[in-house]
């Protein structure tokens, strides 16, 4: 883009990675030059694991019920489940007294039947509870996605000046994928665990004080253990998440760059960055899976302390005839319910971990301060005559750095208005000032009369059609491209457009015409391309018309067929043009000659020439070897 659309994205970058960093020397210097900004500083962000997961939970809020049901479901089925050791201690004693004697092998099949049962009913309340949870997840990530679509559209254009765009699409992406895995598996796994955690303890106090005891004094460690790894562990997490964030923005940044990557050579220091950042993550990595995976072998290993636990004390009070064999196998099976959970809790408590920090990063984008709402403003304009005022403009991407210092002209309806002036004057944002992509310090701008911060933005933007120095086509049809948000389109028009800008006989050699998909194996030039965002502004006919470098990539040729078509194109409207060549706006009404952001001269090309000065310099400094 040219001067002054934005303010330097790496400056802002490096400004903020400058507060807090984590993982960097805070004496290695963080700016660098050459291609990409710094990436892999990642900032510190809240560790709060419950804040996370209450505002997840709270955005969930339309599927609760149906959670509710399927978290039933889950308790159901594990409560059942613990009645199942019971039966199964009446099977052994059975046949345990059937060694001496005869076994009772009606009450065998009645238990063994019983058992089934059961069995059969937790299988059935887990299978509802896994199908609800398989439903709600991935609703509650659609939700999120089209959340953030939405929250993008209403964000202002200076949020992106200073954010990676591969950061918002790692939130998209990565987070929203962690947060629905999550929410389909951890938490009824969690939910799970901990009814079989707690009802496993109560069915052994039930059965034996002294065995139940046994076995939770040998669990005890379990607890602390997991509790000190799981607040080690979330740190790191978060870090993890944000580290994701930035090394795809370092890799979506230097792939859309691919080509000046290749011609300055920077495919070294390139892969340099890459080892970096990719460093950063992956220490990220390793600290939050080593510290959640000690959890796992931890609590197998306070399981079969368990074990040993109850089968030695188990002995001795069975020796002494206080309990049942029964009672120690049934207890040998309690003791599995009630460490498994645990081992359940450190799997869960790894993956809510990394969904708590996804989410911190998905409501962070969420919550990032919007447009003011406009809804209230009924004003309108439809027939729009074309007059534009600027009244005492003054304009700063930063508020500390005003580059548009007290700007102040009259338009009138039809003129044709050239701006002009070194790179950094602020030529394109008298435009962004116009369209309302950025709100003015103070002053104001009017269009016949009516003050824009008056109308709604979408009213502002129908005003105009805009083509811009840097080419934009989707994914599509010609067609598509051509016609874009505008309704009625006649092949025609379509015609009569791409022919005006010389493109139409282009069109007509691709494989399908103006049907052929436009992708990534589209080989289009980029003078091709801009022909066609030229159509495009033909064909949606606003009343306002800019055009921000529009010839900057075609040959000279092809400029003076759309330097005609755009002389038609601007006959009878306002329209502001914005051109380093100054030839090709020798025609116009009004010229603008801007020099750090104040006006240093107006009039027609003929009166500036005449004047002498800053303009006539510059038109001359063209034809110089001339």
């Amino acid at each position: 883009m040219s001067e002054n659309k934005t303010p330097s994205t790496e400056k802002v970058y490096i400004k903020k990675q400058r507060e807090t960093l984590i993982g960097v020397d805070s004496k290695r210097p963080q700016a660098r030059k050459g291609f990409g900004g710094p990436r892999g500083l990642v900032t510190e962000k809240s560790d709060n694991f419950g804040a996370s997961w209450k505002k997840l939970l709270d955005y969930a809020k339309p599927q609760m019920p149906a959670i509710i049901v399927a978290m039933t479901c889950a308790v159901i089925g594990t409560v059942i489940s613990l009645i199942g050791p019971k039966q199964i201690q009446k099977i052994t004693d059975l046949i345990t007294q059937g060694i001496t004697g005869t076994i009772d092998l009606d009450a065998v099949t009645s238990t063994c039947v019983f058992l089934m049962i059961l069995y059969g009913i937790s299988w059935l309340m887990n299978f509802i509870q896994h199908f609800i949870m398989a439903t709600v997840a991935p609703i509650v990530s659609s939700r999120m996605r089209t959340d953030i679509t939405n929250k993008t559209n209403r964000l202002p254009l200076r949020y992106f000046d200073s954010t990676p765009f591969g950061d918002i699409l790692s939130r998209i992406t990565n987070d929203i994928d962690t947060i629905e895995r999550t929410l389909n598996l951890s938490i009824a796994q969690f939910i799970t665990s901990i009814a079989l955690f707690f009802g496993s303890a109560l069915m052994m106090f039930i059965t034996n004080w002294i065995l139940a005891l046994t076995a939770i004094l040998a669990s005890f460690l379990g607890f602390f253990m997991m509790s000190v790894i799981m607040k080690k562990s979330q740190l790191h997490f978060n870090r993890q998440q944000r580290h994701l964030g930035a090394i795809n923005g370092h890799v979506e940044e230097i792939y859309a760059g691919h080509n000046i990557v290749k011609a300055y050579n920077y495919e070294k220091e390139s892969k340099e960055e890459f080892s970096r950042i990719n460093r950063h993550l992956r220490d990220s990595v390793f600290k939050s899976t080593a510290l959640s995976g000690v959890m796992q072998p931890l609590m197998t290993f306070i399981g079969n302390l368990g074990f040993v636990a109850v089968f030695v004390v188990g002995t001795l009070l069975a020796r002494n005839e206080l309990i049942t064999f029964g009672v120690i196998i049934e207890f040998t099976i309690y003791v599995r319910l009630f460490t498994q959970p645990l081992q359940q809790l450190a799997q869960s408590f790894s993956s809510m971990q990394s969904t708590a920090a996804a989410a911190d990063r998905v409501f962070e984008y969420l919550g990032e301060e919007e447009l003011l709402d406009e809804s209230h403003k009924t004003r309108r304009l439809d027939n729009v005559k074309g007059n534009v005022r600027f009244e005492h403009v003054h304009f700063g991407y930063n508020p500390d750095r005003i580059i548009i210092n007290d700007f102040s002209v009259d338009i009138k309806a039809g003129q044709k208005v050239a701006i002009v002036g070194p790179t950094g004057a602020g030529k394109t944002t008298i435009v962004n000032l116009l369209m309302r992509f950025y709100e003015l310090n103070s002053g104001r701008i009017y269009i016949d009369d009516v003050p824009i911060d008056e109308l709604t933005r979408e009213n502002v933007h129908e005003l105009f059609c805009m083509v811009l120095q840097d080419t934009w086509l989707f994914e599509g049809t010609v067609r598509e491209n051509l016609v874009y948000s505008k309704e009625g389109v006649t092949d025609e028009e379509l015609e009569r457009a791409c022919k005006a800008v010389g493109i139409h006989h282009f069109i007509h050699t691709l494989p399908h015409g103006y049907d052929t998909v436009l992708d990534d194996k589209a080989s289009l030039s980029a003078g091709q391309k801009q022909q066609l965002t030229i159509a495009r502004a033909m064909i949606e006919n606003a009343p306002l018309l800019i055009l921000d470098e529009a010839t900057s990539s075609v040959d000279t040729r092809t400029e003076r067929i759309i330097q005609r078509a755009m002389d038609g194109l601007t006959e009878g409207r306002t329209s502001f043009v914005i051109a380093h060549r100054l030839s090709t706006i020798k025609n116009s009404d009004l010229i603008l000659v801007l020099k750090d952001g104040d006006i240093i001269g107006s009039g027609t090309h003929d009166e500036l020439l005449a004047q002498g000065g800053f303009y006539a310099d510059l038109y001359n400094s063209q034809f110089e070897q001339n």
